[in-house]
């Protein structure tokens, strides 16, 4: 029995051990956690159908200004802002495209499988739009068939900030929606301040800023942004 003593009492002096006094972390343990880290970034990465290499550099973006002015953008968006040559920017444009594309195309499949649902256990209530709740911020119209004109835009668009210009001046009522916004509220605060649009219309809901949210997609229509349309006897028409 008495050779248990000294064991016992190492043990009960070891766990009264202070904090300050633990060894500090070995260099395996920083090697592990690196190596999971590391592990972490190639499969963000391949999420976004990025390299290693495009990875750490969106990193590197978003530790800079990049991330201060605007902290939720998303890797394709930052690295196609901060494209170094008109390759890389085109390469970032057409994955994003591809990404939202997929991102669309599952929220419309189940906008499909929810309208099912709805109308086996409330036949004849109003339905939610999913793809009109699934954008959030500054604004959450749905397209509807209220004769206001609407007008598709994408951020760095010349022609489309010329279009909404054009509506503006001829005291239209129209709604704005910006195809690859994010969902960033700061993003299109910024274009409508560049675009000048006016802050007085806005608030009266003369024009509204939304985020597009699939709804370009979804109404399937031909033609490259900007896009002017109104519903005409039920149907979604181009407008020249």
């Amino acid at each position: 029995m008495h050779r248990l003593t000294f064991p016992i009492a190492v043990l009960l002096a070891a766990l009264h051990v202070p904090a300050w006094a633990q060894p500090a972390p070995t260099a395996q343990s920083r090697t592990v956690q690196s190596q999971v880290e590391r592990s972490q970034d190639e499969r963000l990465a391949r999420d976004w159908g990025l390299r290693g290499e495009e990875w750490s550099r969106y990193r590197e973006l978003m530790d800079g200004p990049l991330g201060i002015y605007s902290p939720n953008l998303d890797p394709l968006t930052a690295l196609g802002m901060e494209a170094r040559s008109d390759d890389e920017r085109r390469r970032y444009a057409e994955l994003q495209v591809q990404a939202e594309a997929r991102r669309v195309e599952k929220l419309l499949a189940y906008q499909r499988a929810y309208d099912d649902a709805w109308q086996r256990l409330h036949p004849g209530a109003q339905r939610v739009n999913l793809l009109a709740a699934a954008s959030t911020g500054i604004a959450r119209t749905a397209i509807g068939g209220s004769g206001r004109t609407a007008v598709f835009v994408r951020d760095g668009c010349a022609p489309c900030d010329q279009a909404v210009q054009r509506l503006q001046a001829a005291g239209t009522p129209f709604d704005v929606y910006m195809v690859g916004s994010r969902a960033d509220d700061a993003r299109i605060r910024e274009w409508a301040r560049r675009v000048r649009i006016d802050p007085e219309k806005v608030l009266s809901r003369q024009v509204t800023l939304n985020h597009d949210g699939g709804r370009w997609l979804s109404l399937d229509l031909p033609g490259e942004l900007p896009a002017t349309v109104r519903q005409v006897e039920g149907r979604w028409q181009r407008l020249p």
